[in-house]
């Protein structure tokens, strides 16, 4: 390929025409769906219908799936399914089935491919796609049939926009796994955007006035030119992001998403090792293996306590706990648990009376330790940055970020900076990605996390290529192979719709029908070579080749502002045009 020539284009985005916008939040722990019709969003943007699990006074769902023992039907979701796997187990009918929970963050981190499994909890392993693609499916025809009296007769599936939340800390290959599996559900790519958490919530806290915001000040009360951290505390991660509110009211990232694995199911880690340190790891492992169902219950009866346990607060956490635990840590140490309790290094601040454990508030209160320390030095790390130094304020949202713990933690550690945690901040992400459905260009702006290039091969220049890349064409030119040819570059300010770069290769006669570009990222900004430490291969682009002749230029034009990455390919030669996916999980 040839040196290149670079442009600027903008590509028209335009705001979202459908008729409704459904939107799908796939949590860690819960998950649940929410829509608005477009006169309601032109209306008032906030009035968005959720849903309503039945008998749980809940607006979401525990993220469990239990399907049939052939590997491929749905049996149940959330609740039902955690119920219907109890019975199965009482039954001893259990062995055959399949039940996942709290397998989202099985993408977080690890490298994706197509087939890549998940272990369900009794071991068996299922295709990770399938299990996503069954869970999807479940609260895309959910929502139709629950809210069918509303919309039947109004409005056409093929008229309803799809939008699929992710964690803004989640790879390309991650967000296109969700993308196929949402396919596999029977959702049409074409209609369906994948918005990022903490951005969906904070376009919905945007539109909240004051007395909605549940405090004081509310997000949309901030005037162009001033600087908020969103920090999204979900069930899995915890997503951390820098927003600017622009002059036309919509906001643009300013620096990068980043965060980690420290969100709720984290102190629930917590809890389940101080069970480890109490007893024994063989006992909690048995417990869980044996009794599965009295397993889940505790942690059922946890997430509650988890919720009210207040730093300024003395009084005990009282925990009811399984009869079956008890019979575990008889049968395996030999004692009673009451026995065993008094014996451990907990015997001061833990006591047991009857079924119930009580344990002493700065035992609780350590659950959550990791998770909180974890956080907030990565906020202090974040804001520390110089293009952060004026955020004014942070905006706490997701599941996790109502807790008292976390809360309290946030405000003691950064006294200068306004704190906006809006009424039901569980919530925010879900009715935010309605919002971003309606209104894709509400984030203007977006930041690179990466370096990203196309290998290329380049003319030969002895002074700064190294020899051991050199090598010789067909036509006697010394080239150098696997040269990194950058489109943007990490920390590089993305505009939403906007073609960051257009360059144009010739390719080689030899390509009749396709021609296939790598596409390598890199943390660093100024990679050399693709081969260079540091630098990997995230995914591959096929182009088709149909013309003929000399004239063998394709024109590339990626745009990186989205939420996605778009490649748009021009055969010079004929004139024609293709979007062509990146394929990341090859």
């Amino acid at each position: 390929m040839n040196d290149i020539r670079k442009s600027t284009t903008i590509i028209f985005q335009p705001y979202s025409k459908h008729l409704l916008v459904a939107a799908i939040d796939f949590g860690t722990t819960y998950s649940s769906w929410a829509f608005s019709f477009k006169h309601e969003y032109d209306s008032d943007p906030t009035q968005v219908s959720a849903k309503q699990w039945q008998g749980h006074e809940s607006q979401k769902g525990p993220t469990c799936v239990l399907i049939k023992p052939d590997g491929k039907t749905l049996d149940s979701f959330g609740f039902d399914a955690e119920a219907k796997y109890t019975e199965l187990i009482e039954e001893e009918e259990h062995n055959d089935w399949y039940f996942f929970r709290r397998f989202k963050m099985k993408l977080w981190n690890q490298k994706l491919i197509r087939n890549s499994k998940l272990e369900d909890e009794n071991g068996r392993k299922l295709l990770a796609r399938t299990v996503f693609a069954l869970a999807i499916k479940f609260l895309k025809d959910d929502l139709w049939d629950v809210a069918n009296d509303r919309i039947a007769d109004a409005v056409l599936q093929k008229e309803i926009h799809w939008v699929l939340t992710v964690p803004a800390i989640w790879d390309n290959a991650a967000k296109q796994f969700m993308r196929e599996a949402a396919e596999e559900a029977g959702i049409k790519s074409d209609m369906l955007s994948i918005a990022l958490e903490p951005e969906a919530a904070s376009l919905f806290c945007r539109h909240l006035p004051v007395e909605r915001s549940g405090d004081e000040l509310s997000l949309g009360s901030l005037r162009a030119g001033k600087q908020y951290l969103v920090l999204d505390a979900g069930g899995g991660t915890v997503d951390i992001t820098v927003h600017e509110v622009t002059p036309f009211g919509d906001v643009k990232e300013l620096y990068k998403a980043s965060g980690g694995a420290w969100g709720g199911t984290k102190v629930d880690d917590s809890f389940e090792e101080f069970l480890a340190c109490l007893t024994d790891k063989t006992v909690v492992k048995k417990f869980k293996d044996d009794h599965l169902d009295d397993y889940l219950d505790l942690l059922r009866r946890f997430e509650v306590k988890k919720r009210n346990i207040d730093p300024d607060k003395d009084s005990k956490v009282v925990m009811s706990m399984p009869l079956s635990f008890f019979t575990t840590v008889k049968e395996l140490l030999n004692k009673d648990f009451k026995e065993v309790v008094d014996h451990s290094s907990y015997s001061k601040q833990v006591s047991l009376s009857g079924e119930k454990l009580k344990m002493d508030p700065t035992v609780a209160r350590n659950f959550f330790k990791d998770s909180i320390d974890s956080t907030i030095e990565h906020v202090k790390d974040v804001l520390q940055k110089r293009e952060n130094r004026g955020v004014e304020a942070i905006l706490m949202v997701g599941g996790f970020s109502e807790s008292k713990m976390l809360n309290k933690a946030v405000k003691q550690n950064f006294p200068g900076l306004k704190m906006i945690v809006p009424n039901e901040a569980g919530l925010a992400v879900l009715k935010g990605a309605v919002v971003f459905g309606h209104e894709p260009r509400g984030i203007s702006e977006r930041i690179s996390k990466y370096t990203y290039g196309i290998a290329k091969d380049s003319r030969f220049n002895s002074s700064k290529h190294p020899e051991s890349a050199e090598f010789t064409d067909s036509d006697g030119v010394n080239m150098c192979k696997d040269v990194f040819d950058k489109h943007v570059v990490a920390g590089q300010s993305l505009k939403v719709g906007e073609a960051q770069s257009e360059q144009t290769y010739v390719t080689r006669p030899s390509h009749t029908s396709t021609v296939t570009i790598r596409i390598f990222a890199a943390k660093s900004k100024t990679p050399f070579l693709v081969t260079d430490p540091g630098c990997r291969l995230v995914g591959k682009c096929n182009i088709p080749m149909t013309g003929t002749g000399a004239d063998r230029k394709i024109l590339v034009r990626m745009i990186f502002g989205g939420t996605e990455i778009d490649v748009e390919c021009t055969e010079k030669a004929t004139g024609n045009v293709w979007h062509i996916p990146i394929d990341f999980l090859s």
